[in-house]
């Protein structure tokens, strides 16, 4: 994977993080998904942060 286009992704109810990339010049707005953390067994919502 290109490390320009790597984000982390941290959940807004826990300390679990997802590495994933996104199209920078399509997206201009941080990224934010609902996705399951297998620490809490839930969806729950996952926000863009810093790397």
């Amino acid at each position: 994977m290109s490390q320009d286009r790597l984000l982390r992704l941290k959940s807004t109810k826990s300390n679990h993080v997802i590495w994933t990339r996104k199209n920078k010049k399509s997206v201009e707005r941080k990224i934010e998904l609902i996705k399951f953390d297998p620490t809490l067994r839930k969806r729950v919502l996952f926000k863009e942060t810093k790397k």
